[in-house]
């Protein structure tokens, strides 16, 4: 381990990375040009996001290293010079190479401790063209794990709900962390909201307003998507509320709020939608809403009005037990635990806009996260919150270009960044594991 996350970091670590070299057969392919700037792309904007890194300009480089090869002299003739990257301050050097072809993609990567004149990180990948993002992604998981101890987020994906195919429709979208590879998973031509993963990253429930075929009415079901099969089934079609699924830390149940009795309350589920424990029950009239199970799969925070206004909560799987949280505010919403189970992230309501907030589960410590404004000088909303896997960061949406936007900041709402960079709106993002 290279770089101690766990100690405050006092400046962050120099990373000299020219531009990778082209190994293949440039008369064979015409876009490698594109190519390799993707490949680079991805892999400094992963690298920069961990935190830990900055790039230095490649104007401050004293070496041609196109004209160099990848290892150092004297391994190679014409190698690089460890001084010529010490007289610049850097802290690593990282030098690629790649060749795309009809046989994939190939990266050749390595990084080298400047001053210890060593490698710390070296390694071949081989994939389809199809996967160059995807090869960049691995890259970038591997090399923050060979310097911190710990792999990154790179190969994790969002899900959310969007208006990207009309006003009126809402549909259920995948795409990388990063805002790439953006995929349509329904169909419904309907209002579709409130997605969720299964712990492995291979499942999507959500709900749907979809039509009844007697009544002609629409009504909020919940359905499941398996994104290797394109499997899809329906889970939960009571008559009113389905909705706002969490699963449960093994992946063979979900916690969702059905309003069949009149109040919604939130339930137990099978994933073949035998209908388990009423985990809720009231108060009379009480709206229990947005359950999220704990990483250890004894607690469950959610929302609820029992008190007079909505307000986070925590109870015991079971529904025994339950505790309130918050006690500011006039609307706080959408409990996300952390992966360490310590804390809780909510959306909450104060001068007239939705802000971000952390607290510690026992309610101390409680944290703003986001405060901006939208270019007419009203607050933005900032909602639905959920953490990285790593639990370094935070991702919600906000409406401060004047459309919902999906963001990520550091714990503490420093180096927050956009990463939806569109015109439409995105709704109750979920931030999987990685996928590999």
């Amino acid at each position: 381990v290279q770089i101690d996350i766990s100690k405050a970091q006092n400046k962050k670590t120099l990373v000299a990375f020219p531009p990778l070299q082209f190994s293949g057969n440039a008369s064979a392919n015409k876009n490698f040009h594109a190519q390799g700037a993707e490949i680079y792309r991805v892999i400094t904007n992963d690298l920069s996001i961990a935190g830990f890194f900055q790039f230095m300009s490649q104007s401050a480089f004293l070496e041609d290293t196109s004209k160099l090869a990848l290892k150092p002299m004297p391994v190679e003739s014409n190698g690089f010079k460890f001084d010529s990257w010490k007289q610049i301050g850097a802290d690593y050097l990282i030098r690629g190479a790649f060749s795309t072809g009809a046989d994939g993609v190939t990266l050749e990567i390595y990084a080298y401790s400047v001053s210890k004149a060593n490698l710390v990180f070296g390694k071949k990948y081989k994939a389809p063209v199809s996967a160059l993002r995807r090869v960049a992604h691995t890259l970038s998981n591997d090399f923050l794990e060979a310097l911190t101890g710990q792999k990154g987020v790179f190969l994790s994906k969002v899900t959310a709900a969007s208006d990207r195919g009309g006003s009126k429709i809402k549909e259920i979208y995948v795409m990388d962390w990063d805002g790439d590879n953006v995929e349509k998973i329904t169909s419904h031509k309907s209002v579709t909201l409130s997605p969720a993963w299964s712990p492995d990253g291979t499942k999507v429930a959500y709900t749907a307003f979809v039509q009844r075929a007697k009544t002609k009415t629409r009504n909020a079901d919940m359905f499941i998507y398996e994104l290797l099969t394109g499997k899809r089934w329906l889970v939960s079609y009571r008559q009113g509320i389905n909705s706002g699924a969490t699963f449960s830390p093994d992946g063979k149940s979900i916690f969702l709020t059905i309003s069949q009795e009149g109040s919604p309350d939130i339930y137990k589920m099978d994933l073949d939608g035998t209908l388990g424990k009423k985990i809720t029950n009231g108060p009379r009239g009480a709206m229990n809403v947005e359950p999220a199970v704990s990483p250890d799969g004894k607690k469950i925070a959610f929302s609820s009005d029992r008190s007079g206004n909505p307000m986070i909560y925590v109870m015991d799987i079971d529904g025994s037990n339950p505790v309130r949280m918050t006690f500011a505010g006039k609307y706080n919403a959408t409990p996300a635990w952390s992966p360490d189970g310590k804390k809780l992230a909510f959306s909450g309501w104060s001068d007239d806009h939705f802000d971000i907030f952390t607290m510690n589960v026992d309610g101390s410590q409680m944290l703003r996260i986001t405060s901006a404004k939208k270019p007419n000088g009203k607050w933005a909303q900032n909602e639905d919150p959920v953490f990285s896997a790593d639990g370094r960061m935070l991702m919600y949406t906000s409406n401060r270009t004047g459309v919902n936007q999906i963001y990520i900041s550091n714990l503490d709402g420093s180096d927050e960044r956009r990463i939806t960079t569109d015109s439409h709106n995105y709704y109750k993002p979920k931030w999987s594991k990685n996928i590999e």
